[in-house]
């Protein structure tokens, strides 16, 4: 009995080949779909915005950090540069 393939990569890449010609317009950035999640902090205690955050943690998560601390220690040890962001896009 044949089983269907339990990941959707096949199936996405299925799409990307119907529609190549996607432009940036149709697919936005990682930044601008973070800004797009909700925050759930309170006001008062807030200090960076939460799409430098998730993205910073995306990024060490990328780079291998697999636990809360090592997703600290990775955006502590990152270049000044990796956190900079044009954050009044992303508010």
């Amino acid at each position: 009995m044949p089983v269907n393939a339990s990941s959707p990569i096949p199936p996405a890449l299925d799409q990307l080949r119907e529609n190549p010609q996607a432009g940036p317009e149709e697919a936005p950035g990682l930044l601008e779909r973070l800004a797009e999640v909700p925050d759930p902090r309170d006001p008062r205690g807030v200090r960076h915005h939460l799409t430098v955050v998730l993205a910073l943690t995306a990024c060490a998560v990328l780079a291998g950090a697999t636990s809360l601390l090592a997703v600290g220690e990775w955006i502590t040890d990152a270049p000044d540069q990796t956190g900079r962001a044009d954050v009044a896009r992303y508010p």
